[in-house]
């Protein structure tokens, strides 16, 4: 798939909302990804998958696929699928990101990391992080779309995305739609309500 595939997947869901918007980092932007509104499509789903598995440096030697929770559930789990590698998530309570659920890292399994939207990359780093503490060994990290490209150090092992977005992106006391006063500032994504 091209850039234009998949940025038309994002325009006929209507997942490329314009506004104000409070991301993950707590930075606003403008514009917000809703990739939910596409991966509901399991067509979509699948086809994105798909790429994603493409830019795995050495799919033979995963043995686990993990998504920090929310965004990453549903990319993640189509990913493990077609690969046919264990899933599983880790998910914030009271704030921390853990591992839950009764799942369990063998001690030295080869970690595929997957998210849909990455702008700072926090979620997915506090996955890792997760990921080691509990034996894990994370090589690569693979995300739908990022949408502040460039900032490839984010992680401390090998990154790819299926399509890079430019989006500016701004501090929340550094705003310039704040500062407008005219639209509220809203938080669609999966750390609570703005």
């Amino acid at each position: 798939m091209n850039e234009h595939e998949i940025l038309a997947m994002y325009e006929d869901a209507g997942a490329l909302l314009n506004g104000h918007f409070i991301l993950s980092s707590g930075r606003h932007s403008a514009r917000y990804l809703q990739s939910a509104l596409v991966l509901m499509n399991i067509d979509h789903a699948t086809k994105l998958a798909q790429e994603l598995i493409g830019k795995v440096d050495d799919a033979g030697q995963i043995d686990l696929v993990v998504a920090p929770a929310i965004g990453g559930l549903v990319i993640g789990q189509e990913v493990a699928r077609l690969m046919k590698k264990p899933f599983m998530f880790t998910e914030r309570k009271e704030g921390e990101m853990q591992l839950r659920r009764g799942f369990s890292i063998p001690d030295g399994s080869r970690i595929l990391v997957v998210e849909d939207v990455i702008t700072t990359g926090g979620s997915v780093c506090e996955c890792m992080a997760v990921v080691r503490q509990h034996g894990g060994n994370p090589v690569q990290v693979l995300a739908v779309v990022d949408r502040a490209p460039g900032e490839m150090d984010r992680f401390d092992v090998p990154y790819a995305t299926a399509i890079e977005l430019n989006v500016e992106t701004y501090a929340a006391d550094d705003c310039p739609i704040c500062r407008e006063g005219l639209l509220p500032a809203v938080k669609p994504g999966s750390r609570g309500a703005a």
